[in-house]
């Protein structure tokens, strides 16, 4: 799960979001320095930002960041300490996770697709992939569903020409690495990366 803080263009706010919203129907609570922010027609939990976010615990970056156990611990207690006893129930897993590409076959109904199926680790997604280079045998950076891409793209499960996918598989310029190749394809890593694994960049 990722979180957001940006000192110069906000402030000194850390950013949750949950769930994307209709911006005509949110609703905001305070409790202190924390902002509770839902959907008032449903109640439905959309994020919560944090004010004097850096006088509560050691911001490590600017920009977007991964939530981790380390910062989960003072933002329970800082909850606790101002009266919000919702319960943190978030999904820290990495988003963004070397793949192995086990299986490659062209899409029915779409000339310039594949369906593929990926390891990731503890499971094999299907992903329907675009990209001209890919195939079976490569390890890969899939962004998983939940992910945030730099563009501020949310990943969610999709079906594209009615073939369910689940993920991404990336190339370097959608992971905003820095010289990626202007022509399009997928980033197919180098040996000695293991599916599941964390991608770091």
């Amino acid at each position: 799960m990722d979180v957001f803080y940006n000192l110069k263009g906000i402030g000194d706010v850390l950013i949750i979001p949950v769930k994307e919203g209709d911006r005509n129907t949110i609703k905001h609570e305070q409790y202190g320095d924390v902002v509770k922010i839902t959907d008032r027609t449903d109640g439905t939990l959309l994020g919560y930002n944090i004010f004097n976010a850096s006088t509560y615990f050691n911001i490590p970056s600017q920009g977007k960041m991964r939530l981790t156990e380390e910062m989960l611990a003072p933002i329970k207690d800082l909850f606790s300490k101002n009266q919000l006893n919702d319960v943190l129930d978030f999904d820290l897993s990495p988003k963004f996770v070397v793949g192995y590409v086990k299986e490659k076959n062209p899409h029915e109904n779409a000339d310039k697709l594949n369906v593929c199926k990926v390891d990731v680790g503890e499971e094999t997604l299907q992903i329907v992939c675009g990209a001209p280079n890919v195939d079976e045998g490569q390890h890969v950076v899939v962004a998983k569903v939940g992910a945030t891409m730099p563009s501020g793209m949310k990943i969610k499960d999709a079906k594209l020409r009615g073939v369910p996918s689940s993920g991404m598989i990336c190339s370097a310029k959608e992971l905003g690495l820095p010289d990626a190749p202007k022509e399009k394809g997928i980033l197919v890593l180098e040996d000695g990366y293991q599916a599941g694994e964390q991608f770091e960049f």
